[in-house]
């Protein structure tokens, strides 16, 4: 059976983005008679606020989204974090790294997805780990799980190529767990079985891909879909000030008109939807 999740963060408020992306996920479940899961990504306890998470809910349920079971919050899952954590350290991959965006800076000559890739100044020096971020070895990584290959729904197979990312954080210093960690054990744990999400994460499943062979979690098809953009090109932004479904909800919007309108790309003037990664409409 397929199974397929909407995880935003409660750290700003929901746009039209977050709207298309839960839409997308809620209607592949239903037409496949699957299920459609809700998640609360709220493990960064200085930036999640309740109220927010609050609003989205209402957000969703405006636009006419109904999810099967209980509301899942991350906040509940910092021990599974803990112990896989635990597991790769023993395994000989990770290594606390105390480097400052400066020193990466002034390092770094590389660039990956996320931009410029840490240069290993960390890796094999004895580091005090108190306080500090952990980070995978990731040529390390690659020698053990060898050759990957993932595929998704739109771009097709893939082969696996994480070492683009070089040696990523996979603990913060300021929250239990990255988003590269948190969200491929909790897709495991939901059972998810088609990780739905925008094109501009199609990279970070090569590393997801990676992380569910090291710990032995099961490997689920992906689906990343267009984005939302802006006139210039760039994705809608809370940071931005991009306008929030909470105020359209609030100023008397038809929110199921309005998922309609974005399951058939009829978006507001100065808005399209690019086609995505690997694939064309």
């Amino acid at each position: 059976m397929i199974r397929t999740r909407f995880a935003p963060s409660p750290n700003g408020l929901l746009h039209l983005g977050h709207a298309y992306a839960a839409i997308v996920a809620h209607d592949l479940a239903r037409q496949h008679g699957g299920e459609f899961l809700l998640r609360i990504e709220d493990i960064d306890a200085a930036r999640s606020r309740t109220e927010l998470a609050e609003a989205m809910i209402e957000d969703l349920r405006w636009l006419g989204l109904h999810w099967d079971g209980p509301v899942v919050w991350q906040s509940t899952r910092l021990g599974s974090y803990g112990a896989a954590a635990d597991r790769l350290r023993a395994m000989g991959l990770l290594y606390p790294c105390r480097c400052t965006r400066a020193d990466i800076a002034a390092a770094a000559t590389d660039h990956g997805p996320d931009g410029l890739i840490y240069p290993g100044t960390c890796r094999g020096r004895d580091v005090d780990p108190a306080g500090a971020a952990w980070r995978l070895d990731m040529a390390r990584a690659v020698e053990i799980a060898g050759p990957l290959v993932w595929e998704d729904e739109l771009a097709g197979p893939q082969h696996a190529t994480p070492e683009i990312f070089g040696d990523i954080v996979l603990l913060r210093k300021e929250a239990p767990a990255s988003y590269h960690l948190a969200a491929t054990l909790d897709d495991a744990a939901d059972g998810i079985t088609l990780v739905t999400r925008g094109a501009d994460l199609f990279a970070a499943s090569h590393v997801h891909r990676l992380l569910q062979a090291l710990l032995d979690l099961p490997v689920p098809r992906w689906h990343h879909h267009g984005l939302i953009v802006e006139g210039d090109g760039r994705k809608l932004a809370k940071r931005r000030g991009s306008p929030s479904l909470a105020d359209m909800r609030r100023d008397g919007a038809d929110g199921r008109a309005l998922a309609d309108a974005l399951r058939h790309a009829l978006l507001p003037a100065g808005l399209s939807l690019t086609t995505g990664i690997g694939w064309t409409t």
